[in-house]
């Protein structure tokens, strides 16, 4: 019997010496563990002096993790002492077992420690959903309470910091996040994105010797004034971003000369040539969006010549009050057909300069085009070639394709020059050939791509001096930034360092802020922050 007790108490309690179990009770619900200290005093928590006079016991029924789903319940005999020493003001106090119970608990030590994981993981709803799942009944402000009493982490000075802001709440609330770039862990939380709070944080720790942060001016203030000593270092991946913003609005501003990839309609002869009834549909017949169109547009105008109201009209059709309007103004159902359905962007689009060619060459088999421009990068299907074939013959004008749009071009120009498809390198040659900015742009971007991936920080000088010679204004606009952030930016192309593990942290912070439903408070989002990683 006694060396069945000896393996219960090492299958319960494997990690506390101090405890006898004396009979354990199992019904079908619930494990009844009764137990006792079994050291012969205990150590006054006030003046710390040790005493052997007891004064009286009593039951705690401590709850503990479950066992095999069943709910376990430490039957615990405690003492109360007397305190020998006339100096401290207690009197008598009640012994805890290290490991196991702590003043006023309701809960073990292991059971408090695996609703805390839990809170920390999930938060205080899915935290207690999940506690119920596991036998344990406990309420979400309860998770959230042994969060907030855990102790925070004790983190080493740091030599590295990485500082990035978050949104509390996106577009009104920022605050900012310090991460050990070494480590890759977080380091603090601060409550607002202030230039003094970080620089009161950073003089707290003079051994930071190199800040990583992106180019906002409120982290490049405080981090010159918190620690002067420390070397700046600009993200490359924001610079990049920069770089990506500047290039798109560059092709935007020469949009014009995207036209060279179109090629001109063929007109017909004179002597042949019909002219297109100003009258006739874009959209045949058949078509599903210009019948649904049609015959909401006859309803409309039939409520209205019948004498209902427009308001009258929206709450016999299910519509809103514009789109009623809409139809009302529109006499003809195919002045509603111009629009966003003409205008779609397809995965053929990049092809179809390709096909007018081939077009006007006198090809006009829709299998054979298809074939072709599969091994061009094509990933669409053959009834989508066919069907644009099928336009150029049956409309009454000419169907052409429309050039790319500023954002392909961009890409172009930004990705590197092996991942093009060979119609995509066409096409920009094109665009180069014809526009001497857009290719000088190409040119910047390459230029400025290999200095970043090479790390080659001391060309920058060059690179702003070559870009302030051409007629781009928004480069030109990217390069006066720069200037002004030149040593972090060169540092940020020439070291090692980077902010991308503080943009994890900060992904993070989103996910565990959402986990809380923008109800907790700053400093449970900080402990979270801190201990869940």
């Amino acid at each position: 019997m006694e060396e069945a007790v000896l393996r219960l108490k090492e299958l319960l309690f494997p990690s506390i010496v101090d405890v006898a179990v004396l009979s354990v009770d199992v019904n079908i619900e619930i494990v009844r563990v009764d137990a006792q200290c079994t050291t012969v005093g205990a150590i006054c928590p006030g003046c710390g002096a040790w005493s052997t006079r007891v004064h009286s016991s009593y039951l705690r029924f401590p709850a503990d993790a479950p066992s095999s789903g069943r709910t376990v319940v430490l039957q615990l005999r405690v003492r109360r002492f007397r305190c020998w020493n006339t100096m401290c003001p207690r009197r008598t106090f009640v012994e805890q077992i290290s490991g196991l119970t702590r003043r006023y608990g309701q809960r073990t030590e292991r059971l408090r420690s695996i609703l805390a994981a839990l809170g920390l993981a999930l938060a205080g709803r899915a935290g207690a959903r999940l506690a119920a799942v596991l036998g344990v009944s406990v309420s979400r402000s309860t998770v959230l309470r042994l969060v907030d009493a855990l102790p925070e982490p004790e983190v080493p000075a740091p030599r590295v910091v990485g500082v990035d802001e978050y949104a509390t709440r996106k577009g009104r609330h920022y605050g900012t996040v310090l991460v050990d770039v070494e480590t890759r862990r977080p380091i603090d939380l601060l409550p607002d994105r202030e230039a003094s709070s970080l620089a009161a944080w950073l003089a707290q720790r003079p051994g930071v010797e190199v800040v990583c942060r992106d180019r906002a001016p409120f982290f490049a203030e405080g981090a010159a004034a918190g620690a002067p000593q420390a070397v700046q270092v600009a993200d490359r991946w924001h610079l990049w971003h920069n770089l990506s913003e500047a290039a798109e609005r560059s092709v935007a501003q020469h949009r014009r000369c995207l036209r060279v990839l179109t090629p001109e309609a063929s007109q017909p002869e004179p002597e042949t040539a019909v002219a297109p009834d100003p009258s006739a549909s874009p959209w045949p017949t058949g078509h599903r969006f210009a019948d649904r169109t049609r015959a909401r547009h006859a309803a409309v105008h039939a409520l209205l010549e019948a004498g209902h109201s427009r308001r009258s009209v929206q709450r016999q059709l299910g519509m809103s009050w514009h789109t009623v309007k809409r139809f009302a103004d529109a006499a003809k159902p195919e002045e509603l057909f111009t629009g966003q359905w003409q205008n779609r962007s397809s995965v053929l689009d990049d092809y179809k300069p390709y096909l007018d060619d081939r077009w006007n060459e006198g090809c006009t088999n829709a299998w054979r085009l298809w074939e072709e421009i599969v091994p061009l990068g094509y990933k669409g299907s053959y009834q989508r070639v066919r069907a644009y074939l099928h336009d150029k013959r049956t409309s009454p004008r000419p169907v052409t394709a429309r050039p790319p749009s500023t954002r392909a071009v961009a890409g172009w120009v930004l990705r590197h020059p092996d991942t093009l498809t060979e119609s995509e390198q066409l096409q920009l040659k094109a665009v180069r050939m014809h526009c001497p900015e857009l290719d000088a742009l190409t040119r910047h971007v390459r230029s400025f791509a290999a200095m970043l991936t090479g790390r080659q920080g001391e060309r920058l000088p060059d690179w702003l001096d070559s870009v302030r010679q051409d007629d781009l204004p928004s480069l030109h606009t990217l390069a006066a930034g720069i200037d002004r952030d030149r040593d972090a930016v060169i540092a940020g192309l020439t070291l090692p360092w980077n902010s991308g593990v503080v943009e994890g942290h900060v992904n993070r912070i989103k996910m565990l802020k959402r986990q809380m439903f923008g109800r907790a408070g700053f400093r449970l989002l900080r402990k979270r922050v801190l201990l869940s990683c």
